[in-house]
């Protein structure tokens, strides 16, 4: 997974978003290999948000949709012994490799409806 920059949203907070496209049929073992990271990352501190999706159009892309309070709180996820189940993942479900963006939030509309 690529480091986001230094770089976060006027709150502090990073939003992450993971496209990964599931090798045909296996999208419910991926699902289901999720299913401890996540359990295990919604405790974390500086969690806001950790939330997997399946694209309506595509049942074997899942998108996964991160927010974090701080860098900090980011980077200590990224070395939870659990990630490393993200690379066993990788090699065994995925059909391709992901598509990872840190991405900030651009001031538009209203504050609470224009961010995630």
């Amino acid at each position: 997974m690529a480091a986001p920059s230094d770089e976060a949203g006027d709150d502090g907070a990073i939003v992450v978003v993971a496209l990964l496209k599931i090798k045909p049929g296996q999208s419910d073992d991926a699902i289901e290999a999720f299913r401890p990271v996540i359990e295990n990352t919604h405790r974390e501190r500086g969690c806001l948000a950790y939330a997997l999706h399946r694209d309506q159009s595509d049942p074997d892309m899942i998108v996964l949709i991160e927010k974090w309070a701080s860098r900090e709180d980011l980077d200590t996820h990224f070395i939870q012994p659990y990630m490393a189940d993200m690379g066993e993942l990788a090699a065994t479900l995925l059909a391709e490799p992901p598509r990872i963006l840190f991405c900030e939030p651009i001031d538009m509309g209203d504050p609470e409806k224009g961010s995630i």
